[in-house]
This record gives structure tokens, sequence and C-alpha cells, in this order.
């Protein structure tokens, strides 16, 4: 008579969505998804890494294998996020070089806009940095460092050709500011404008951003025009 064996149970394996397992890329992918859903609502700080896990149908281990803590997801999901509507939508929209000051404004605006208002994976990186507007982390100073310091740049010489020789460094900072006000706005005060207006701004279809987009360009031109044309001292 033989005797029988029963073999040690085996511990469970850490699982993502699915049973995908902790480190693997399906389970990075959901993470990531899930985090740009989460602090594109409730930002940062309120963002907690249980709903981000439930989102995603991962677990704790998951974001510590692949993103470290909670602050790491962050600085990813801002960072794949920008960097993926740029890729979809350059800072130029592949106008081509040399061309006028106008049309380089009009590139400008219509990539600002469809990175923040338009629709995709990137959509919510606009409306987390929006967040990062009015409560910054940490990830604010890399950020400028990498990608908004290049991009202002890009403006600030659109703005100062515009201008002619009267672009003081005050109008040019009040002309940047201006601009990109009038972009910001459409997401900032989404919420105010759906009432007002009875008209959504978050989620547009092309034809909806490029209208917007003609009419900043335009409104933006008309402004900076009359500077040129009849403030040489480059005051108000």
């Amino acid at each position: 008579m033989t005797r029988a064996t029963t073999k040690a149970p085996t511990a469970p394996r850490p699982a993502g969505s699915a049973g995908a397992p902790v480190h693997s890329d399906e389970t990075r992918t959901r993470l990531l998804q899930a985090a740009g859903e989460v602090f594109a609502e409730v930002g940062f700080r309120r963002a907690t890494v249980r709903d981000i896990c439930a989102r995603a149908g991962a677990n704790v281990a998951a974001i510590n294998y692949h993103f470290g803590d909670k602050e790491g997801l962050y600085a990813e999901v801002v960072k794949s996020g920008i960097a993926l509507g740029l890729q979809k939508y350059p800072v130029d929209m592949d106008v081509p070089e040399g061309s006028s000051a106008e049309q380089r404004l009009r590139g400008f605006v219509r990539s600002f806009l469809y990175r923040t208002l338009g629709r995709g994976d990137h959509a919510h990186s606009g409306r987390i940095m929006l967040w990062e507007m009015v409560e910054p982390t940490p990830v604010l100073d890399a950020i400028y460092r990498e990608r908004i310091r290049h991009l202002y740049g890009g403006l600030e010489r659109i703005v100062r050709d515009l201008l002619g020789p009267g672009a003081t460094p005050p109008l040019v900072r009040l002309g940047c500011a201006s601009i990109l006000g009038q972009c910001s706005f459409y997401r900032l005060g989404e919420s105010l404008l759906s009432k007002i207006q009875q008209s959504p701004t978050s989620n547009l279809a092309p034809e909806q951003v490029e209208a917007l987009a003609d009419h900043v360009t335009r409104f933006s031109l008309a402004g900076l025009r009359a500077y040129a044309s009849g403030n040489k001292g480059g005051r108000p």
C-alpha cells in the first residue's frame, strides 16, 4: 500500500487586471490609464492609491514595482501625457520653417488647444496641468525644465516678431500671458462656460477646436498689431 502525499499549496501570484502579473506591461499600462483619469478628476493630493488600483484592477504591489510610490506614478502620468500630446500635436503643428509669425502663432494655438481640449489618450493631461496651476507639486519644476521653458521660449519669439520694434520685455510678457490665458480658460473655466454659454468646452470635435484656434489667433493678432502700429514705446 502506497502512502498518499499531499502537495504544498503555492502562494498566489500578485496580479493585475484579469490575472495579469504585477510586472507585466499590461498591468503598467492599466495603472497609467487609471491614474491619469483619477488625477485628472481630483488632482494629485485627493487621489488615492486605493481608487487608482480599483479602477485599474491591480494592487499596490504593482504600483510599487513599476513606479515606486504614488509620487512616482504621478510623475510618469504627467510626463507621458505631455509627451503623447506633443507627439500627436507638435507645438508648431508642422508649420514649415521660415513661415510668418502669424502662421507660427496659429500653429502654437492649435497645438495648445488640441492638447488641452481635444479627444484622445492624451486628453487627461490637460486637466492635470490645470491642477498643477492651482495646486503645484514638485513635478511642475521638472516639467518646466524639460518642456515648458522651451515651449514658452517659442511663444516669446513669435510675440516679439509680431510686435516688431516696440517689443519691450514687459509687453512681450503681457502678450504671451494673454495668449496663454485665452487658451487655458477654455479648460480652466469649462464648468462656468458650459452654464453661461450652454456649450461644452472639453472633449471637442476637431472642427470645434479649429474654430476656437482661429478665434484666439485672430483676436491675439489684432491686439498685437494694434500695439505694433500705434504704440512704439511699448506701454499700454
